[in-house]
This record gives C-alpha cells, structure tokens and sequence, in this order.
C-alpha cells in the first residue's frame, strides 16, 4: 500500500470515529413507518386526550410499557416473584404517584342565610356550590360583609376591602370585574375566583361567597369541583351562589357590571351566613413508565443517561386548553405524542446497537407533565437509579412540527460540552462518508461543503447544508417540560423542541400534521448526541446556565429569580431553584427552601406566591420567611424591576 493511500484511508477512518457512523455502531435507522405507528395510537380517539388518572392515560401506559417489554428493557420495578401474565410484567414498569383527578361532594354540605325576616335555606347544586379547591370547614353565625368584586390590585389603587372592618367574616362578592370582565383590561387577571379567595383569606375573612349569573349549577358541576394539583386549597372555603340566590341574599334584582362598590355593607340584607363545606378528594392511578437498558461497562454501567418524554396531555379540554369550548378530545399528536413516539424509537435503536451502550440508559414515559411537571418532580425525588450517578437528561417535547428546519435545543448552558457537542453533531447529520470519490465527482452537488479531500482532490466527508437543521441554541436548563425538574437537581439536560403552532392545546393537533420524515431526522440526531456522550469516559462538566433577561410575565413588574415547584401544597411553596445573581440567590434563598411567607401575606401555594409576588415593589425591601430542613428563617428580599 503507497503511503498516500495509507494517509487517506486514515483520514477516512478518523473522520468515521468522528462521525460514528460506523456500521456496526449504527444496525438501522430511525423509521417513520415507528414513528407514525406510535404517534397514531397515542392521538387516537380511544385514548380521549391522555388526561392524566383517566382511562386514556393509563391505556396510553399500557402501551408503552408493552412497547418497552418487546424492546427487551428492564422493568425499573421488577418483583422477586416472576409475573404470572403479560398485564402482570407490564406493571413492573410503572412508578406511581399522587394525583388528585377531582373532587366529590361528601355528606353535611349546607348554606344558610340570616335576615331580619328570618333564616333561609340554600339548596346544593341548584342554589349554591362548592369550588374544587376550597376547604373544608364549618361556619355558624358569622357576620356577612359585602366586598364588591372583592378584588385587592395594588398596582390599580384598588381595595373592595378598605372598608370592611375586623375579621372573621363571611365576604359576599360579585363574580367579574369592575371594567366589564375585559379580557384586556386592567382587571383581567383577577378573573378567576383563585385570586378573589386569596384577597378575602387575606383581609381575614372566613369564607367566600362569589355570587355568579348562573341560573342553576347542575349542568356545570363538573367544572365547579375540578382540581388543580399544582395548589392545592385555597386555605378558607369558597363557593358560588346562583344569580338568584344572590338576589336573596343581596336583595338586588341584577347582578352589576360596572359599580365595584355596589354592595356597601350596611345595605347588605343578610346580616349572618352559616356554611359548612365537605369535600372529598378522590385520588386517581397516575404512573411514570419506566424501562431500563443495562449498560456493558463494568464501571461506567453504574452511571446513567435519562431519555424522557411526557405522554398525559388534556383530555377533553377544561384547565389547559386553547379551544374555544371543551368536550372534544385533544389529541396531543405533537404535545407529547411525538415526543414519546421518539423515546420509543431511541429506546428501539439503542437496544439493537452493537456494541451495546457502555453507560445503562433510563428511559421514562412521564404524566402529569401538563398539571405541572408532576411525574418528573415524582421522579427525581424518587428515583430508580442515584441522581449522582444519573450524568444527563434528554427530553423532547413536541418535535413532530419542524419548520423551515428550525429545531430549538434548551439546555445548553447546562454542561460545558453541550454546544460544542450539538454543533458539531448538526453537521455530522447532514455528512457523507465516500471513499470511491474521484476529482471528477467532485463538485457534483452545489449544496454539499468538502469536510475532508482526499489525495485526488475529491470529498471524502462532505456536508449537505440543506439537511443541516437552523439551530436555535437556549441556555437555560429551566422551562415548561420535564427537564427543567431534572436541573433544579443540578443534572445537565437537552430539551428539544420544534416550537408552537396553532393547533396547541387544541383538537386539532391530529396524527396526519405530523412531520414524520423530519422528527425522524431529530431522533437520528438526538441518538447521535447519546452516543456522543456514552463514549466519553468522563460525564458531562455540569455548569449552571446564564438566566434569560427579566422580561414581562403576567404583568408583574418586579423579577425575584426563583423556580417555583408546582407540585400540590398547602404550606408553603417549594423552590425547585434559584437563579444566579438573582435578588433571590443575593437574599440567601436556595433550591429546597420552602416559602412560607412573603412580604405581609402567607404562603400556602403557588397561587398565594403569585398574588403575593404581584403586591411587590421593584426596590423596596421585604422580609420573607422559608422552611429549611427543621428551621424557619427569616431574609431580606429587595426585588429588582422588570426589563
């Protein structure tokens, strides 16, 4: 052999190294024939939108742990005992959490009124009903006091409590805003009847009615008592009245629309209110499907890579949906089918590679992602293998809709290798290895760039830029998907991500708007970036990320820098993290602290720390009060304002 030809054959042997585009390295490739299989079941009607604790959801479990059975994956939860069926064996594979689906009436509920002519009786679901998240309680006799809207906006000089006196009770509302319900308007974010309960919990009331323009609550009941499992109750009882038991109660004839101090208080005809709330909270089956392939390294198998998807979505609308009515099933083919569908294929694609991954891979199935990051929360404070030993997480989440090649990738900052790893991966995608080239052919395709000539002058590896995805590099490790609980435990991630389109969190987001030729493009190069890092003997250099800028958010002014966990709570709200250099971080706030009081106002939930958040002035120093370990402490917070 001449030794130009030796040289050459080197190159090309270095450059495949590189690439990893060695044979036997890679047996197959992604296929969209998988991929549109798993995608078209999980978004099918059968599965009715995969709320999570439906029958949906937990079939949709069903069918990715028999996909990981098949694959030969280990179940994370395998008995001693060997299952006596398949329905058995796939249950090994389910890593149970808590999940509140709804409420239910229990016994005892009651409201009745006091005037001067006498106590009147209130009928349940025709008259009055409870809300989801209210408390359970028992109230005799209170004193009832008109608030208006009851509505407390500081940064509107606007306080239906000014004027109501001691505490203890019961604050009678109107449903609505004084600006006519605007969307738009100034008022708009105190809608809900979320904020309305926190305003009266805080000026010391004991209860709060909210009288409606409803006529009757039987056909809206379900809706009434839904439950939000990112917050838990609401601390006093709160409940809804029909328009025309407000009238009974107010002695007014129309519900007003603009006059936020309609009711004063000494005009108020019930003079006490008893109410007694019984709510039973029915727990539901929510599961993270997990499958694990063993790594081949004797040492390095003790270390993990975590591949995650979520695969719950919306049901038939409610609490999260972008539709303009509920009761149809959304699909969630791009949020998250697609993104599971890819799991499934890297789970198909890394158990046939030979030579097997040196490092184990951990692939998870995660719900409740929708109802705030709850499986994955489950997960990294319940983990199957040691978060110490786990040395990155991957995790797509809606990568069926790429466009004009554009592909998002979060995480970056989270590791010092990442955006060189990635980077150099893109192109790797987009490359040919041809030995046989001869200057002749070279040139051939204008769209092709020579990575490396061989000694004739012609491309050896050359890149094609038109399959080269425009890369749009995030550095922040937090966000709205499963990831972001993995880095509050200071583990790198990747979040891949093809951006939002006008079928979110609608029906319409079907099976047949997938791109398939294209998501199995992003499997191929989520697979390479694994490989990338399974061959590396050392693990990914974990580094904390740059913070976005303190852009607007919901119309708050001020930026404290905390991640807040949005897992159920009724004492205090968890910080999953920090950010660097944040007025949070230079308080002497950390990851793990649970907030129990901020500013004046308690903290119960993240509804509590919002409304509280809202109250705050850019500047101005506050004291809040955290749970660390057995100690409560109290810090100085000075929030900085908002770009």
């Amino acid at each position: 052999m001449r030794f130009k030809q030796l040289n050459s054959l080197i190159s090309v042997l270095l450059v495949i190294s590189f690439f990893g585009a060695s044979a036997a390295q890679q047996p197959n490739a992604p296929t969209v024939e998988q991929l549109r299989r798993h995608v078209t079941y999980l978004a099918s009607e059968h599965l009715e939108g995969r709320r999570t604790g439906t029958q949906g959801a937990n079939d949709a479990a069903h069918y990715i742990a028999g996909e990981f059975s098949q694959l030969g994956l280990r179940p994370a939860f395998q008995t001693i005992r060997k299952p006596r069926n398949r329905a058995e064996a796939r249950a090994n594979y389910r890593q149970k959490f808590p999940y509140i689906a709804g409420v239910t009436l229990g016994s005892g509920n009651s409201f009745s009124f006091s005037t001067a002519a006498g106590t009147q009786n209130l009928e349940l679901l025709r008259d009055w009903i409870p809300l989801g998240y209210s408390t359970n309680a028992a109230i005799e006799n209170a004193p009832a006091r008109a608030v208006g809207y009851g509505i407390t906006a500081t940064e509107l000089n606007h306080n239906d409590y000014a004027n109501v006196g001691t505490a203890g009770y019961v604050a009678i509302a109107y449903a609505g805003t004084p600006d006519r319900d605007n969307p738009h308007g100034p008022f708009s974010k105190y809608l809900e009847t979320r904020w309305k309960a926190i305003a009266a919990r805080n000026s010391g009331a004991k209860a709060l009615v909210v009288i409606t323009r409803e006529s009757s609550f039987h056909a809206s009941t379900g809706i009434h008592l839904r439950y939000d499992n990112s917050a838990g109750d609401s601390g006093i009882p709160v409940l809804l009245l029909s328009e025309t038991a407000g009238q009974r109660i107010t002695g007014r004839t129309v519900v007003p629309a603009t006059d936020a101090s309609i009711l004063p208080p000494e005009k108020l005809p019930a003079s006490t209110v008893s109410v007694s709330v019984n709510l039973e909270r029915q727990e539901a089956p929510a599961y993270n499907i997990v499958g694990i392939l063993n790594g081949s390294d004797p040492v390095l198998r003790k270390e993990a890579i975590v591949m995650g998807a979520h695969y719950d979505h919306l049901g038939r609308g409610g609490q999260g949906s972008l539709a303009s009515r509920s009761g149809e099933v959304h699909h969630g083919a791009d949020d998250n089918a697609s993104g599971v569908a890819g799991m499934l294929e890297l789970a198909r694609l890394f158990t046939a590679q030979r030579p097997k991954p040196r490092r184990t891979i951990v692939f998870i199935a995660f719900s409740g992602e929708e109802e705030g990051l709850l499986g994955s929360n489950y997960y990294v404070n319940n983990p199957v293998v040691p978060l110490a030993n786990t040395v990155a997480m991957v995790n797509m989440d809606m990568i069926g809709r790429l466009k004009d090649k554009k592909l998002v990738i979060g995480g970056i900052g989270t590791a010092q290798e990442w955006r060189s790893l990635v980077e150099s991966a893109n192109i790797a995608e987009a490359s040919r290895v041809k030995v046989n080239s001869t200057a002749s052919q070279a040139g051939m395709n204008g769209r092709a760039v020579p990575l490396v000539v061989g000694s004739n002058g012609a491309p050896v590896v050359s890149s094609d830029l038109t399959k080269q995805f425009v890369l749009t590099l995030n550095e922040d490790g937090y966000g709205p998907s499963d990831h972001s609980s993995f880095y509050s435990k200071q583990i790198p991630v990747l979040f891949f991500w093809t951006g939002t389109h006008n079928d979110y969190h609608k029906p319409s987001d079907t099976a047949e708007k997938i791109n398939y030729q294209d998501q199995a493009r992003i499997v191929s190069l989520v697979r390479r970036l694994v490989r990338e890092v399974d061959a590396s003997d050392k693990r990914p250099t974990y580094t904390t990320a740059k913070a976005p800028p303190a852009g607007r958010s919901m119309g708050f002014r001020v930026y404290l820098g905390t991640i807040p966990n949005y897992g159920d709570a009724t004492d205090g709200l968890l910080l999953d993290g920090v950010r660097e250099g944040s007025p949070a971080e230079k308080a002497g706030l950390k990851a793990g602290d649970k907030v129990v009081k901020l500013g004046p106002r308690d903290i119960r939930n993240v509804y509590d720390y919002t409304y509280a958040l809202g109250e705050m002035k850019a500047g101005q120093e506050y004291d809040v009060e955290v749970i660390r370990g057995t100690e409560r402490l109290k810090l100085k917070l000075t929030p900085e304002p908002r770009n």
